[in-house]
């Protein structure tokens, strides 16, 4: 399969992308920022530098690739949890006009599949217009925990509810590239998918 994935260099994507190859995936991994182009690249996959803001240049850099399936695993998140109320408005965006300007992206690529994340353990209007947006167009949501593990907020101490390590976060997401389509809960309580 062909995959698009934008957000590859962030935390749930870093750990996706060793996973999508090992299956055989040919990957295209999105990143807005130059300085991780060769990562991607090292990674084994076709670095894409992109912002989901660029409508234009998103749905291009989409067709071109022409992918099986688009995952979106965008955040606009800080490394330290004490900063996160003044990020929430620029996450609020990603998941917002970034989710609708990669909607379009693979409709205009006529990519059939579509996996979006989102998360468990609270909802506001923007999170539902998001996975309405997703699940409209024939998607799959992924609500996950809160990750915890290396380079999450929680790198040693798991939060009290409604979590998931981010590694075991990543290996869950893989059945769900082939689908099937809907909302799921991606959580430690959660039955295993």
């Amino acid at each position: 399969m062909r995959i698009f994935l934008a957000g590859a260099t962030g935390v749930i994507g870093i750990r996706l992308l060793p996973l999508m190859l090992a299956e055989g995936h040919v990957v295209a991994g999105m990143t807005r920022t130059p300085g991780k182009v060769e990562e991607l690249r090292a990674a084994g996959v076709t670095p894409i530098l992109c912002d989901v803001f660029d409508d234009k240049s998103l749905v291009a850099v989409v067709k071109d690739f022409q992918p099986d399936l688009v995952v979106h695993q965008l955040t606009d998140l800080p490394d330290d949890l004490a900063q996160l109320p003044d990020f929430l408005p620029r996450n609020g965006r990603v998941r917002g006009e970034g989710t609708r300007n990669l909607l379009s992206a693979a409709r205009e690529a006529k990519a059939p599949g579509f996996l979006a994340q989102s998360v468990s353990w609270f909802s506001d209007p923007v999170i539902e217009a998001h996975e309405t947006g997703v699940i409209s167009a024939g998607g799959t949501v992924l609500r996950y925990g809160q990750f915890y593990g290396p380079g999450t907020f929680y790198g040693n101490l798991p939060p009290a509810a409604s979590r998931i390590h981010v590694d075991e976060a990543a290996r869950r997401t893989m059945p769900f590239l082939a689908g099937p389509r809907g909302i799921f809960t991606i959580t430690e309580d959660a039955l295993p998918s």
